[in-house]
This record gives structure tokens, C-alpha cells and sequence, in this order.
């Protein structure tokens, strides 16, 4: 097999169009092609898709604009607790953190988990000391300090409200979610999900981001889905494996499965939020029932985009 494909994301529900600057725009699609480039570059050199879904995004974890990483949002205590997981689709191994703190890199703490461990998914005080034992770089609390995140917290701080990352207005708000997702050239899907969470969060909150099979799957069957959006619904309609599931037992094709679930089983419970999704022969499907996603996607027939807003996909 010799074609590849990758998308990411940097979250749906995007600042609204009209207080976006272009300058601000070009920020955030810069960051997205590099992110987009470094997956893709793996690929053209025959790596495999669980390497290229990795490395794409740590590139956003590294970057201050999208929650997760060094973005990551103040919790109610102004500290930081990330989540991520990790897919690959032909043995359907996964690795899962949650309620992380001074990693500099989640995703790549999932992936740990997934190869060099027994379990699936590691959560508290424990996920630490794996990490410790793995060698995982940490960094002092600092380093995920951004003053628009800081502010934003200080909005909401010592109430009990929460914040999906972004905004005045509800439908401002931006889900603060970065993803990859990748097929290889060998014909193998993997998907990467990682998240800052909610500004505010109390009580060890975990969202969608770190559950296999709400936030992130992968079959080589099927298809490989990252998500982005309101966790908790996500989670209720377990919806990056639903999209697998109707492709498998359905019959659907990956657009039609995708938008099914995006723009109406999840808008049936008031969810909202997107996902990116890759199938087993290279198609790409972006549907969000959002204002708009940070996403991008390239093929190796060289098809490409990055997008804000625009058409739903």
C-alpha cells in the first residue's frame, strides 16, 4: 500500500469569525501546518501512523494557543491537569492518561502506557510515578502559564462555574482539544487526543479526551477518530467508536458515519463539538456542528487544506 493521509485539530467551536484577527488567524493556521507537516513528513518516509499521530500532537501541546500542553487551562486550584490517549488500529492497543500535572508532553506519557505497561489507562498520583519511572520530561508549573488563560480563569475563579476553554458567550466558547490522525502506507490507523480540560474544573473532571471509544479510536477496519467538543456528551454517545460501529455493522461510508454522528445523534442530546476522522483507504471526513474547527488534513495524493471556519466537512 502506498497512499497515506493525516488530519488534526486544534478544537472546535472557534473564536467567533468576527473578533478573529488576521493576524490571530494566521497564528493559529501556522501553528496548524506545522503540526500538520511534521505527521505528514513522517508518512512520506514510510513511518508508521501511530508515530506521525504522536509526533503532530506534541506539536500542539508545545504550542501556547490550544489547550493542552503548554496551553492548558488553570484548574480551580490554578494548577494544570492534562488528559490524552492514544490508538492504533491494527491490534487495537491503547494507552489513556488523566489528571496529569508537570508533564510536558501527555501524549506521549499515553503512549508509554500503551507499550510498557499492562493497563490501558492511568489516572492521579500514580500516572506520575510511571512517568518518573519512564524518564518523562517534566517541567515546574510555570511553564504552562499564558496570560490569556490566566485571565480567563481569574473571570470564573472561586465560583462554581467552569469554562470550555474560550469565551464571553456560550457560543463563543472554543473546546480546547488538540488530535491527530493518520493512515500509514502499510495500511495501519492510529489516533491521538490530548486536552487541558475545562478553566475551573474541580473535582478531578475528565472529559472525553482520554476515554478509548468517546474521545479516540482506532480500527484498521473501520477507520481512526479523534474528537473535540462538549466532553460529557461525547461521552454519553461513546461517539468516536459509534462512528466505527455504523461503518462496520452499517455499512456507511466514513462521511456519511461521521456526519450522522456529529450533526444528528449528537445534536439530539445538545451536543456539540466535531471530530477528524481518517479510513482504511485514506479518506478524510472534518464534520463539527460548531461555529467552526481548527483542522487540516494532507493526503499523498497531495490534497491538503487548513481551515478555521467555512464549509462543514
Amino acid at each position: 500500500m502506498s497512499k497515506y493521509a493525516i488530519a488534526i485539530h486544534g478544537g472546535a467551536g472557534t473564536i467567533l469569525k468576527s473578533k478573529m484577527t488576521a493576524e490571530k488567524e494566521e497564528e493559529y493556521k501556522t501553528a496548524l501546518s506545522e503540526a500538520l507537516m511534521i505527521g505528514e513528513n513522517i508518512l512520506k518516509d514510510k513511518g508508521t501512523a501511530i508515530d506521525a499521530v504522536e509526533a503532530a500532537v506534541r506539536s500542539l501541546e508545545d504550542c501556547h494557543l490550544f489547550n493542552a500542553g503548554k496551553g492548558s487551562v488553570f484548574n480551580s486550584k490554578g494548577g494544570h491537569e492534562m488528559d490524552a490517549s492514544i490508538m492504533e488500529g491494527k491490534m487495537k492497543n491503547a494507552g489513556a492518561v488523566a489528571t496529569v500535572t508537570g508533564v510536558k508532553n501527555p501524549i506521549t506519557l499515553a503512549r508509554k502506557v500503551m507499550e510498557k505497561s499492562d493497563h490501558v489507562f492511568l489516572v492521579g498520583e500514580g500516572v506520575e510515578e510511571f512517568a518518573r519511572l519512564h524518564n518523562l520530561e517534566f517541567v515546574d508549573n510555570d511553564y504552562f502559564y499564558d496570560e490569556f488563560r490566566f485571565n480567563q480563569w481569574q473571570e470564573i475563579k472561586d465560583s462554581d462555574s467552569f469554562q470550555l476553554d474560550h469565551s464571553d458567550e456560550k457560543k463563543e466558547q472554543k473546546f480546547g482539544t488538540v488530535g491527530a490522525v493518520a493512515l500509514d502506507m502499510e495500511g495501519n490507523l492510529a489516533a491521538a487526543t490530548s486536552t487541558g480540560g475545562m478553566t475551573n474544573k474541580k473535582f478531578g473532571r475528565i472529559g472525553d479526551s482520554s476515554i478509548i471509544g468517546a474521545g479516540t479510536y482506532a480500527n484498521n477496519d473501520t477507520c481512526a477518530i479523534s474528537c473535540t467538543g462538549s466532553g460529557e456528551f461525547f461521552i454519553r454517545n461513546v461517539v468516536a467508536y459509534d462512528v466505527s460501529c455504523l461503518m462496520e455493522f452499517k455499512g456507511m461510508s466514513l462521511a456519511d458515519a461521521s456526519d450522522e454522528v456529529i450533526n444528528k445523534r449528537l445534536l439530539e442530546i445538545n451536543g456539540d463539538g466535531g471530530l477528524i476522522a481518517v479510513d482504511a483507504n485514506g479518506n478524510v471526513a472534518l464534520p463539527f456542528n460548531t461555529e467552526g474547527m481548527y483542522r487540516a488534513y494532507a493526503k499523498s495524493n497531495g490534497e491538503s487544506a487548513v481551515e478555521i471556519y467555512g464549509d462543514k466537512k
